[in-house]
């Protein structure tokens, strides 16, 4: 095999096409970043909880006063995202926000190789580190369960049914060890195919609106105990 000199090595490797948008903002860092600003630090008083997640909580934000009136409660939630991207960005969107606790809600589209394959001990790993970001800046967590769901629309064909119940499993342990709460939301959606059924969900992923007024109480009683605790 004949091999290029290196100077011709050099030049074809230096002719790159230009990154796209996305690629160039891979985290979506833009999403929140002026209105991290906006928002500015809590009050003396209050006690701030970002919602971190993706498009489960990018779809609730808006409906926050409605379900948890008069809190404090902040949605960082963008569509698609995987765990390593919210790894990324949890500095600009948990940590500089200087909330008491943080909700993270994160995994499904891990599971879904929205970014790539990922195995269990990948999304393990990335959630471990938010959990200790958190709690190197004094911020209380509350780790949430994945919600059911029995296939993706986008990638059918996965059965990712056994896979959440598994990663959830492991949640649920590593939670207790660390003596952090962890919010099931898997168990009380479920439904006889590991799935989210249709009273809850118009696509078996994402919740309706009584999907997330099941879902607020059982996260309202989560943050308070965390509170407690924090």
């Amino acid at each position: 095999m004949r091999h290029l000199p290196l100077s011709a090595a050099l030049a074809v490797g230096s002719v790159v096409a230009p990154l796209t948008a996305e690629a160039q903002d891979w985290a979506s860092l833009a999403r929140y970043r002026e209105a991290n600003e906006q928002l500015g630090p809590p009050l003396a008083d209050e006690e701030r909880v970002v919602f971190f997640g993706n498009s489960i909580t990018d779809a609730w934000a808006p409906h926050f006063d409605e379900m948890f009136p008069g809190k404090p409660y902040v949605g960082r939630g963008i569509s698609g995202q995987t765990t390593p991207q919210m790894l990324v960005r949890f500095r600009q969107d948990v940590i500089n926000l200087d909330p008491s606790v943080v909700v993270i809600l994160a995994g499904t589209n891990d599971i879904a190789g929205n970014t790539g394959p990922s195995t269990q001990a990948m999304i393990e790993d990335n959630l471990v580190s938010m959990v200790e970001l958190a709690r190197a800046n004094q911020i209380g967590v509350v780790l949430s369960s994945v919600l059911p769901a029995s296939d993706y629309r986008w990638r059918p064909g996965l059965d990712p049914g056994p896979k959440i119940v598994a990663l959830n499993a492991w949640m649920r342990e590593y939670a207790a060890d660390e003596d952090i709460v962890y919010l099931d939301y898997h168990s009380a959606m479920t439904d006889d195919r590991l799935g989210l059924g249709p009273d809850l969900s118009s696509d078996g992923v994402h919740p309706n609106e009584e999907g997330y007024r099941l879902m607020a109480p059982l996260a309202e009683a989560a943050i308070q105990a965390t509170l407690r605790q924090h």
